[in-house]
């Protein structure tokens, strides 16, 4: 899949709204075993990369330094689904400080009110974050509107034909 293939799928609107809601992604890589991991993550978007921020001796960052192949999925729990389906390379970078897109990203889970104490003791705890940077190698957005998955398309048109 191309970059232009990619950027129309992220330029449609149900991708956009899950791209810039509220929801979390779920993080999935290789874990230094040999394991698969996912884990639900805070993310921003950044000149069209996600961009995610953690702390430096983290077992992801181990693991993407051996391995930066990784899958992203940001979904709703509201029906009819949505889920926007993201794969990639991660590149790391350590950055002093807390990233501004982390603070974005945490706006995203937080009332007004809890924001300016949440960023307080952020800002105290961390002296240093890795950014995970994704490139993007493919992307579908399943909407099950517009798009559902292969296999239930040709089940449906299985059916259809009797």
């Amino acid at each position: 899949m191309n970059q232009q293939q990619i950027a129309e799928i992220l330029a449609k609107p149900y991708a956009q709204q899950l791209l810039y809601g509220h929801d979390p992604a779920r993080f999935a890589y290789i874990g230094l075993d040999g394991d698969p991991r996912a884990v639900p993550i805070g993310f921003w978007v950044e000149d069209g990369k996600i961009a995610i921020a953690t702390v430096p001796k983290s077992a992801k960052v181990a693991a993407l330094r051996k391995n930066p192949k990784v899958a992203l999925t940001i979904d709703t729990g509201a029906f009819p689904p949505k889920a926007l389906l993201l794969r990639g390379t991660a590149e790391l970078t350590t950055v002093p400080g807390v990233p501004e897109g982390y603070l974005q990203a945490g706006r995203k889970v937080t009332t007004d009110e809890q924001y300016p104490e949440w960023v307080a003791g952020v800002k105290a705890l961390y002296d240093e974050m890795v950014v995970i940077t994704v490139t993007l190698t493919w992307a579908k957005l399943l909407d099950f509107e517009t798009t559902i998955p292969k296999a239930v398309e040709d089940l449906m048109k299985e059916k259809a034909a009797g």
